[in-house]
């Protein structure tokens, strides 16, 4: 018999890793993996902002990382900075001020590890049925929206002139980013986010001919890489976030060896 707390870990990590693939494919296709590592640094000051205010953790994350997805967005389209300048100190600054902030104001009482690197194995039923709805919610917004997203990402000009409201789907994609780190900070934490984001993606790249192939290939690797970094987890005590991310980076590696297609 299965352990139930595995079982739990299980469904919460596929909740997180399959609606990631086409948002790993979106951030891979824009070149954006190091957006995805800020936003994912921010979340601390999310967690920071429901200590203090004792609101709800999960909607404080999603709110302060909208924000600052917003926020960085408009400040990389200035001519005066580039957007890997704006994304590197956003990055490093927000983890920063975050774990200070932190340390500070919950005195020690939050489980800093578990934040940083996942708690994927102490997941409840009700922070299932938080994940499984937040999945659901995501995948069926990417379905209505991912032509207009693909759109804006190859020109946004034409994309505006074939009648897509760009502004619309650039917010939306940020919500949806903001959605996404929230989930998966107890899945893999903050620290990995971004590579259950971008290495099933980016293993999918080699293998697929189209955008939809390759976010169909990158949920079904990141759906492997948790059930095999669980599975390790369980059998040799490996924790379970890195196991995961391990997990997708082997299979990342295996991918180098497959021929192109084209």
């Amino acid at each position: 018999m299965i352990e139930q707390f595995i079982i739990y870990a299980i469904i919460a990590g596929l909740c997180v890793a399959i609606p990631a693939g086409p948002m790993g494919t979106i951030l891979v296709w824009q070149r954006m993996a190091f957006f995805g590592d800020a936003l994912s640094h921010t979340a601390l000051l999310g967690v920071v902002l429901g200590v203090i205010t004792g609101l709800n953790i999960d909607i404080t994350v999603i709110v302060i990382c909208f924000v600052v997805a917003s926020l960085l967005v408009f400040l990389g389209h200035r001519d005066s900075l580039s957007t890997d300048t704006v994304l590197g100190i956003s990055s490093h600054a927000t983890l920063a001020f975050g774990l200070i902030a932190l340390s500070v104001t919950t005195a020690g009482q939050t489980d800093l590890y578990g934040l940083l690197f996942g708690d994927i194995l102490s997941v409840q039923i009700e922070e299932l049925y938080w994940l499984a709805g937040g999945g659901v919610l995501m995948l069926l917004a990417l379905a209505l929206l991912w032509k207009s997203i693909l759109m804006v990402i190859i020109n946004e000009d034409l994309a505006q002139v074939d009648g897509v409201y760009v502004l619309i789907a650039k917010l939306t994609f940020m919500g949806l980013m903001a959605l996404i780190v929230s989930m998966a900070m107890k899945v893999v934490g903050v620290m990995l986010i971004t590579a259950l984001l971008i290495i099933p993606a980016a293993t999918a790249r080699r293998l697929s001919r189209s955008p939809e192939q390759m976010a169909a290939f990158a949920s079904f690797t990141g759906a492997v890489a948790v059930l095999l970094g669980i599975s390790a987890s369980y059998l040799w005590d490996w924790p379970a976030g890195p196991a995961i991310v391990a997990m997708a980076t082997g299979a990342f590696t295996v991918s180098l060896l497959i021929p192109l297609r084209h």
